[in-house]
Order: structure tokens, then C-alpha cells, then sequence
């Protein structure tokens, strides 16, 4: 195990990539950063680059106007890089799936390595979701 996964099993940086949703579950997950949750006592910080970023939390449905921006975001960010999709919409399209706009569900556009159905999902779904990922590293 190199020294670059070790440290991701402490402290994971995330960024928070919308990608057209209708805010719900981006209000779960900002609910998940309050004293409330408090996701950050697994070492899970929000930052503001994906430059800096450990994992990409992804909300909504990928149309053909942003499909190339998502791609972007996610060769921007170190590999290795873990992709979380949150929300019905992010997982299969849910009810946009038979648009003239959607693009696809994420994970044919980028490796998706946990998915977090439901709209929205809650707090504590998100956080499960977080704790399998810190279970995968291991």
C-alpha cells in the first residue's frame, strides 16, 4: 500500500460537482457538513478545487451540455480518485432518462465507484456511503 492510499483512509478531500440537479441532494449533503452530522469526524472536508480533491461527489443527471465539462473535472482531479454518485438522478437518469438532452447515467461517462440512490438521499445514507468507501481502501 503506497503512501498516497494510507493517507486517503484519514482524511478525505471532497469535491462537490453539480451537474444540473434540482438542489435536494445538495442539501443533503451541505446537511451532512452541520454540527448535526458532523461528517467531518470521519476526516471528510469539502474543498473548493478539484485540484485538491480526493473524491468527486456528483449530484444530477449528465445532459450533452455538461458532459464534457464532467469528464474534465474528473482527469483534473489526482488519481487514484473516487466517484460518488448521489441521487436517483446521478445513478440511472431516473425520470430525465428518456430525455433528448441526457447524456447517460454518470457511470457511462466516468468509473463510478459507490452509488447512492434515493431522491434525496439522506444524511445517514451519505454517510454510509462514505464509510464503505473508507472500507474499500482498507
Amino acid at each position: 500500500m503506497n503512501i498516497k492510499t494510507r493517507a486517503l483512509k484519514k482524511s478525505l478531500w471532497v469535491y462537490h460537482l453539480s451537474t444540473g440537479s434540482c438542489n435536494n441532494c445538495d442539501i443533503e449533503i451541505l446537511d451532512c457538513l452541520s454540527p448535526r452530522f458532523d461528517i467531518e469526524r470521519f476526516g471528510m472536508v469539502l474543498v473548493g478545487s478539484p485540484k485538491h480533491a480526493d473524491v468527486l461527489l456528483i449530484t444530477g443527471i449528465v445532459t450533452k451540455k455538461n458532459l464534457e465539462r464532467v469528464k474534465e473535472v474528473y482527469h483534473e482531479t489526482p488519481k487514484p480518485c473516487f466517484v460518488v454518485a448521489v441521487g436517483t438522478c446521478a445513478c440511472s437518469g431516473n425520470m430525465f432518462r428518456s430525455g433528448y438532452n441526457m447524456a447517460g447515467p454518470l457511470k457511462n461517462v466516468i468509473p463510478v465507484d459507490v452509488f447512492i440512490p434515493g431522491c434525496p438521499p439522506g444524511p445517514a445514507a451519505i454517510i454510509s456511503a462514505v464509510v464503505k468507501l473508507l472500507n474499500k481502501l482498507k
